[in-house]
């Protein structure tokens, strides 16, 4: 095993450029470059994948790999394919997100700033519960096609990337698209994956599903009324995940779908549009 492959077990607008910059390894690189967007990249299979020099990802036995961009990202960023000591060097740069200010009022005083300590310790709990769901690493590329919708009707009542004011108190970024709809509407998968983690009474996100599309990509499906799959399903694109609904956190029925790969939040909207 090479020291490269080591260190990556250790830690381990729209746009199309094909052609390495560099004409050892081939790469394709296509997506949303831009804050909160993505790469869907394709090059030699298992080829290890480095984001400003950090060993993040690997190529799946098909070629495939998906980097992410932060929010906040910076406007450059450079890609690094390396296979053996072959290599391929992508510099890109970001587009500025815009990302509006929306106020939510009407919100019980206890989900946004709890006291007590029986809630705390539910809170707590299920902060280890989420954080084992999005530690998921599955070996796939179920991202390789992007995203469907996740409702078979499509209404934005709060937009990716928002400033939220919660009860006239500023919070942090509201890092999910909220989309309206009827209590009880079908939430489907986007794309295929693997259930990471599916629980129906969380004190924030009521019931919430995660799914794992490969290489530390997860989407997520907040205050559900139901849940239709179990940690551990498989899952295809267009099957029915669990109903909308207004749990947790939320003052009205509606989906807010959320996208994470490994720990930066992105816009699962633009995977709509790759």
């Amino acid at each position: 095993m090479t020291p490269d492959r080591r260190a990556l077990l250790a830690g381990a607008g729209a746009l199309s450029l094909a052609g390495p910059a560099r004409a050892d390894v081939p790469l394709t690189l296509q997506g949303r470059f831009q804050q909160g967007g993505h790469v869907i990249g394709r090059t030699t299979p298992r080829a290890l994948i480095y984001v400003d020099g950090e060993a993040l990802t690997q190529a799946s036995a098909a070629g495939w790999f998906f980097v992410g961009f932060d929010r906040d990202a910076a406007t450059s960023t450079e890609i690094v394919v390396r296979d053996g000591r072959q290599e391929a060097r992508r510099r890109l740069t970001l587009t500025p997100g815009a990302f509006p200010v929306t106020r939510v009022d009407g919100l019980p005083t206890s989900t946004i700033e709890p006291t007590a300590p029986d809630i705390l310790a539910r809170i707590e709990r299920e902060v280890a519960i989420k954080a084992e769901g999005f530690a998921s690493r599955i070996d796939a590329d179920d991202f390789r096609d992007g995203f469907a919708w996740p409702l078979d009707q499509i209404r934005v009542t709060s937009a990716w990337g928002a400033q939220r004011v919660l009860n006239g108190t500023p919070a942090r970024p509201h890092y999910g698209i909220d989309l309206g709809a009827a209590e009880g509407s079908p939430i489907r998968a986007p794309a295929a994956g693997v259930v990471a983690l599916a629980e129906s009474d969380l004190h924030f996100e009521g019931g919430l599903t995660l799914i794992d599309h490969g290489q530390g990509l997860i989407s997520a499906y907040l205050h559900q009324s139901r849940l239709d799959v179990r940690r551990g399903d498989r899952v295809t694109r267009g099957q029915a995940l669990g109903r909308v609904g207004a749990r947790g956190r939320a003052t009205g029925p509606h989906l807010c779908w959320r996208l994470k790969w490994r720990d930066r939040n992105l816009d699962p909207s633009l995977l709509v549009r790759t």
